[in-house]
């Protein structure tokens, strides 16, 4: 039977939980005190242990407590509690080793479904590891049946840059601040709106996604707002709008920077009013929405360069969430990795072949400018082509992964040789003008001179995934 602890100067609370997890099967304990608290530690061994941030207690409070419980019992898990969230203790507390820190009070579904998640994360990190020379690797996905029996995946990150990002979706999920998610491309920025969405209080409500770049300036407004019958040509028919769509809900604005000044002033005004005007229409609809926004460019630099209003950037800025790119994630490189392989065995509908060290190190050498959606398709391509099961070597690896040849087989002035020189030098150009803007490919194209298109049609060439 798997031990828990719960350690609150509040009794009510102690009993709560305390009901809720024995109910579960748990052998639960409780101390409102954390020098009491500290003697159960050392006498009894706990799997699990809920310990409030701010006790009463003189001689301990709950962030020393926690600390101190991390090294007698560096295999437990902790989860702190606090009624007053506080990112930069967060953060401490993540980096300090504790499994989780969260918001204060906590319902029966959220306790139950937080012991299943560490516990079994326990059972898959005392696994061995993976050994591979100079990566940290552990066992990266865990399969949890929430209380609603909905199937989910989670992938946890070891780095700090990982469980920084995790405690701020943590934090601001609850609230109703909008949020400016910033990140390269591929780094799973509407993951983060999703992630956010359903740790909110309207995770039963809609959550709409657009594309900002896609949207050509003519029928932004459409998209946003909808249009009435006949308001402009083509518009054979009403339209709803993405707003009217996420009524209740979330509305997730990617690459929002890509919007035009006309229509950033109609959103301006939707924001502030909460009330959309469809195209062609002389009404107007109230719209209960939570905004949340990303773009892979700094806004903040966007709005100094006159390409976006600044009454805007700060309405919307009510909290920012920077998404690091893969290169400041490589510590996890085994986990997404392994993620990835497990996804793709579904999709395939086989097993494939295990990943060699001289694979992980290619991996770890490169600078995925695609970042995590790049190493899906690369692992995706690779899995595809490797159809007999054996080990993935760097055989199977993209062009873009092997070392550039210093010999040939061919005479130097040879058009082959030529060729692929050219190549290498416009690959690693554009790799360099691409990191220069992070990676936005309208302000990249505009530096190297040619048009968006052109860019695109090098990036396909040149099997450059972004």
């Amino acid at each position: 039977m798997k031990t828990i602890l719960i350690v609150d100067d509040e009794i009510q609370i102690c009993t709560l939980l305390t009901k809720i997890l024995t109910k579960e099967g748990y052998d639960v304990s409780h101390s409102v005190s954390g020098s009491s608290a500290l003697k159960m530690v050392k006498e009894k061994h706990y799997d699990v242990i809920f310990c409030d941030y701010r006790l009463k207690d003189k001689e301990i409070d709950g962030s020393v407590l926690s600390l101190k419980i991390r090294e007698l019992s560096p295999a437990t898990g902790i989860i702190v509690m606090t009624g007053y969230p506080d990112v930069r203790v967060a953060i401490q507390l993540i980096k300090g080793g504790i499994y989780d820190y969260v918001v204060k009070p906590l319902n029966a579904e959220q306790a139950i479904l937080l012991v299943q998640k560490v516990l079994l994360h326990q059972s898959l990190h005392s696994k061995e590891a993976l050994p591979v020379a100079g990566i940290a690797s552990e066992t990266p996905v865990s399969t949890l049946v929430s209380p609603k029996g909905r199937l989910s995946q989670f992938v946890y990150g070891n780095g700090n840059s990982s469980k920084e990002l995790h405690v701020q979706i943590k934090l601001i999920a609850p609230t109703s601040y909008s949020v400016v998610i910033l990140g390269e491309t591929g780094t799973g920025k509407e993951s983060v709106a999703h992630l956010i969405h359903s740790q909110s209080k309207r995770k039963d409500q809609p959550f709409v996604a657009i594309d900002c770049g896609s949207l050509s300036p003519e029928l932004a407004c459409s998209e946003l707002f909808g249009h009435e019958k006949g308001a402009f040509t083509g518009a054979i028919q009403a339209k709803t709008g993405a707003f009217q769509e996420a009524h209740g809900g979330t509305l997730f604005l990617d690459e929002i920077g890509n919007l035009s000044y006309e229509v950033q002033t109609a959103l301006l005004r939707v924001i502030q009013e909460r009330v959309v005007r469809p195209v062609g229409s002389t009404r107007e609809t109230k719209v209960d929405i939570r905004l949340i926004v990303a773009s892979n460019e700094d806004l903040q630099q966007a709005v100094l360069n006159g390409r976006f209003r600044d009454d805007l950037y700060y309405r919307l800025n009510e909290f920012t969430v920077n998404v690091p790119s893969l290169r400041a994630r490589k510590d996890d490189l085994p986990l997404f990795i392994a993620t990835f392989k497990q996804t793709i065995e579904a999709e395939l509908g086989r097993e494939c072949g295990e990943i060699t060290e001289e694979v992980y190190h290619a991996f770890y050498n490169y600078s995925w400018p695609g970042n995590i959606r790049e190493l899906k398709n690369v692992m995706r391509r690779i899995f595809l082509l490797a159809t007999d099961n054996s080990p993935i070597t760097s055989a199977n690896l993209p062009e873009e992964f092997l070392p550039i040849a210093v010999e040939s087989d061919h005479p130097p002035g040879s058009d082959e040789n030529l060729k692929n020189v050219s190549r290498q030098a416009e690959y690693k150009k554009i790799l360099d003008v691409l990191q220069q803007v992070r990676f936005n490919k309208s302000e990249a194209a505009r530096l190297m001179n040619i048009d968006r298109k052109t860019l695109y049609n090098k990036l396909h060439t040149l099997n450059i995934v972004l």
